[in-house]
Formats: C-alpha cells, sequence, structure tokens
C-alpha cells in the first residue's frame, strides 16, 4: 500500500478533531469541497471506510476513528521532530522582561517547551519595575502590558486584554453573588489602583465611588493568591486567568467584562533585526498565542 498524502491525512485529523467538515475548512484555511475530496481520496487510498453519511453529516467509522487517532500520533511525531530540529544551531544567552502575572500564570507553565526546543539558549526571564516597563538595557526582549505607542523599538501585539470580575467558587456560593452590587459584599482586591474597578463600576451602572474600598496589592500574584482563597473578588485579566477558570479554580460570579485600554505586546528594542536568539524566542512566543 503507498503511503497517502500529508494533506489527507491532515484532513482527517482535523475532522476528527473538530467533528465537522466546515470546521477542518477553517481549521486548515482550505475549502469544504477540498476537505471532502481529500476524506474521499484517503478512503480510495487505504481501502477501507473511513466514515458514514448520516442524513447531512458525515460519521467516523470505528475503523475510521482508530485510524484518525494514529494519524495524529503520527502527525504529532513528526511536528516534534521538526521542532526539536529547528533549535539545532541556535545558541546564545537571552534576558526576557515578563509581567509578573503573565509570567507566572502563562509563560512559567510553557517555559520547558522553549527549553525542549532550543536546549543551547541559556535564558534570563526578570520581571520589570513597571507593566509596560520597555527600558532596561540589559534586556533583550520585553513582554509588556501597555499600550502601542512604544517608539523605536519593534512591537508585535501578543493578546488584547479583557478585564472581569473573578472569585474562588466558595466564596461566590457562600455569598450567593449574582448581581453587580454583590460585589460590594465580596470584598474587592485592586491591583496598584481602584481604576479597573471604577470602569466596571460604572459600566454596571454603580456608583464609582463605592468601587474605592477594599485592599490593594503591588502585584498580581498576591491579588490572584488572595482570590484563590476566597478572601476577595478580582478584577481578573481573562487571558492569563483562562486555565484557572477553565479548571473551575476561578469563576465569573457576573457576564459584565470591560476591554483595557493595554494590551500584551512583544517589544523588541531598536529597529535592527533581532538577533537569531530574540528571533528563536520571538517565534515560539508567537506560535503559542491562542488563534485570534
Amino acid at each position: 500500500m503507498r503511503i497517502p498524502s500529508t494533506q489527507a491525512m491532515r484532513a482527517l485529523e482535523s475532522f476528527a478533531r473538530l467533528g465537522t467538515v466546515w470546521r477542518a475548512a477553517e481549521d486548515l484555511n482550505i475549502t469544504r469541497s477540498a476537505v471532502s475530496h481529500q476524506l474521499r481520496q484517503l478512503e480510495r487510498d487505504l481501502g477501507f471506510s473511513l466514515y458514514n453519511r448520516v442524513g447531512t453529516r458525515l460519521e467516523l467509522t470505528p475503523q475510521g476513528a482508530t485510524y484518525a487517532a494514529d494519524i495524529r500520533r503520527a502527525l504529532s511525531t513528526i511536528a516534534g521532530a521538526a521542532s526539536r530540529n529547528a533549535g539545532r544551531g541556535v545558541s546564545g544567552s537571552l534576558t526576557v522582561s515578563c509581567t509578573p502575572g503573565f509570567g507566572s500564570s502563562w509563560l512559567c507553565p510553557k517555559i520547558g517547551s522553549f527549553h525542549k526546543t532550543y536546549p543551547d539558549v541559556d535564558l534570563t526571564v526578570v520581571t520589570p519595575r513597571r507593566l509596560d516597563d520597555v527600558s532596561t538595557p540589559e534586556v533583550d526582549l520585553f513582554i509588556a502590558f501597555a499600550g502601542s505607542n512604544l517608539p523605536d523599538m519593534q512591537v508585535e501585539l501578543l493578546q488584547e486584554v479583557e478585564f472581569t470580575p473573578l472569585c474562588s467558587p466558595a466564596l461566590m456560593n457562600r455569598l450567593n453573588l449574582s448581581e453587580p452590587s454583590d460585589a460590594l459584599r465580596a470584598g474587592l482586591m485592586h491591583l496598584s489602583a481602584y481604576e479597573d474597578w471604577e470602569t466596571w463600576f460604572r459600566l454596571a451602572g454603580l456608583a464609582e465611588a463605592k468601587a474605592r474600598q477594599g485592599v490593594v496589592f503591588c502585584d498580581m500574584n498576591m491579588v490572584y493568591a488572595a482570590c484563590l482563597a476566597s478572601q476577595g473578588i478580582a478584577m481578573g485579566d481573562a487571558f492569563i486567568c483562562h486555565d484557572s477558570i477553565t479548571s473551575g479554580q476561578l469563576v465569573r460570579p457576573f457576564d459584565l467584562a470591560i476591554k483595557s485600554p493595554r494590551s500584551y505586546f512583544l517589544v523588541i528594542p531598536g529597529e535592527s533585526p533581532p538577533s537569531p536568539v530574540v528571533a528563536a524566542f520571538r517565534d515560539w512566543m508567537m506560535d503559542q498565542m491562542p488563534d485570534p
């Protein structure tokens, strides 16, 4: 039996993972008819049925599902081999400045992937004095929480930010939080200033002055630690708290959210082409970002 085309195998893997032809087409950035053609061609090459038509939908046969799982593992092995070898030859030292919240909640759980791909890079991660600080001369690359006006820098958007109240499920259940005004009963927690809660109170139709109460912390990790321990309710970053929300450690008691005027940016000092080490970290970071 000849080896099926990689494109056809990718079409099957995407269809099996996402469940519909149109989602697979979006995932692969091709047309639905192209996905259907790839699946039919793959069936012909393999000599057994991959799917059945149920009404207007396609459903994998048990044999098709088993084969798709095998293909997923094979494609993962191929991608891993490419990543491991892509990092060979890239070496040197790299100092990255990253905001504490982004670093602890997003970067740290993924940093082993970079080290595995680029084992010859000596990486140092530091935290800035301010979330938007991109001035430290010893730093090669910044992950800053800032506005987009950063002159004489190479700036790339990583993620826009939405703030929403977050608390532990135990606190929400104990206080029966359901209306925006209930946030006052939970105990407000702030990072550095009252601005975010004031904006949220204004959007919720509540008096802004009432937002100026509660505990003010100087570090986002302290805010989240208190939040996880059911000590109050925080105005949380929905992006870096995604895993905590998904796992149920934190919950959103209210649907109302505000868009931050600042975003996470990847910032490279100067205007010259980045070094191979900086370019490697930049490419790795962009690969890790969720699809928009």
